[in-house]
């Protein structure tokens, strides 16, 4: 059935992604949590884990809860989930309360991750679902390019930068309320439509979902890796103090990734996606390895830029040559490729250990490596396209 654009209840669904963007503070979060329980890296890169753990877990459960309950339903479960994950440290500041808040956090994240895609198809018409998706990342890049921003404001300003949970925690009501006033009709899926994980997870037997499957799983853990680790490794080299240097270059990593996902949307209308691909992580790589060769200050900045503008597009370049693959099972492929954002939860704890028993340059070589296999890979689906 066809459906006219609907901008009342287009609007609190959209915001919704702003949330979306909350999970990416775990990035800056992370060093300040080593900071004020004197950690080693180890210990404290294991809160990404904590967070993107759960994409692994829960993603096959949720898609079968959203079938049951609703996708409205399960996106202000999400809501719930969320708010009080950011509340929780602001009633006891402890290591223990604080891994907790994390953990709900990234299960909250799941949760919105896989029922609000598909909800914003019940508002849109369908010649508008793909640039509404679109739209959507965009502002969560905005959201992630904010967080940064507002950390370094409340360290600096208010002289505490666990003032970000309260702020998160109100816009996050607000999400689940306007959301809640707003009714959104859709039909529920059978229970013969719920995938089972065997199913979905066989899938992997197919090479090219493989390796699309396992671009999604570096892509999330090589930024997650980076960005938790960039801050400390402006201090180890440039002598940068963390309240200075973690949340700008934060905030100018999702800058140069919201203006990556904006730009690179209009370019993938006119350009081959394995073609876009192959380019922009020949610039990613050589912007990495520009990054791991200099102690100046302003010269990491600019390649951090680049990388984040060259990078910002290849989530949804292998997303959708994944789903372009079969389309006969795009739901399932949809849901094995946010299994695959649980790749945040693998390489931070890897770049912990080897900085514990090194330095934070030689576990910046993780995701350099990430990002090198990437770059193979969108070189070889390039040259099977010419061939």
């Amino acid at each position: 059935m066809s459906k006219k654009l609907n901008l009342a209840k287009l609007t609190p669904v959209l915001f919704s992604f702003f949330v979306m963007g909350f999970v990416d503070i775990v990035n800056i979060s992370t060093n300040y949590v080593k900071q004020d329980f004197a950690l080693n890296d180890t210990w404290a890169n294991l809160i990404p884990l904590l967070v993107f753990f759960w994409f692994a877990v829960i993603s096959l459960p949720t898609g079968i809860l959203m079938g049951r309950f609703g996708r409205k339903n399960t996106v202000l479960l999400s809501a719930a989930v969320t708010t009080v994950a950011m509340l929780l440290p602001l009633l006891d500041y402890s290591f223990p309360l604080v891994l907790t808040a994390f953990a709900l956090l990234g299960i909250g994240n799941t949760i919105l991750q896989v029922a609000l895609n598909p909800l914003l198809m019940n508002v849109v018409p369908a010649d508008r679902v793909a640039s509404s998706l679109t739209l959507g990342q965009f502002i969560k890049a905005i959201s992630s390019f904010l967080g940064p921003i507002i950390v370094g404001v409340a360290s600096v300003s208010f002289g505490n930068w666990k003032q970000v949970f309260p702020v998160y925690a109100a816009v996050t009501v607000l999400s689940f309320v306007w959301l809640l006033l707003i009714p959104i009709p859709e039909q529920r899926e059978s229970a013969g439509q719920s995938s089972s994980a065997g199913r979905i997870f066989a899938m992997l037997r197919d090479r090219r979902i493989l390796v699309y499957f396992s671009v999604i799983v570096l892509i999330v853990g090589y930024e997650v890796g980076l960005l938790t680790t960039i801050p400390k490794y402006l201090t180890e080299r440039c002598a940068i103090p963390l309240d200075e240097g973690g949340p700008f270059a934060g905030s100018l990593y999702f800058a140069a990734r919201t203006i990556g996902t904006f730009v690179g949307t209009i370019i993938l209308a006119k350009v081959a996606p394995r073609r876009f691909f192959a380019m922009t992580m020949c610039f990613a790589v050589a912007g990495y390895a520009l990054l791991l060769l200099t102690g100046v200050p302003w010269i990491i900045y600019t390649a951090l830029f680049v990388i984040g503008l060259s990078a910002a597009s290849v989530f949804a370049i292998a997303f959708s040559l994944a789903m372009q693959h079969d389309p006969a099972k795009a739901n399932e492929i949809s849901a094995l490729m946010i299994t695959g954002v649980a790749g945040g939860a693998l390489v931070p704890p890897v770049m912990g250990v080897i900085a514990d028993h090194s330095d934070q340059l030689v576990s910046l070589l993780v995701p350099f490596a990430c990002l090198v296999y990437i770059l193979g890979v969108a070189v070889s689906i390039l040259r099977k396209q010419k061939a």
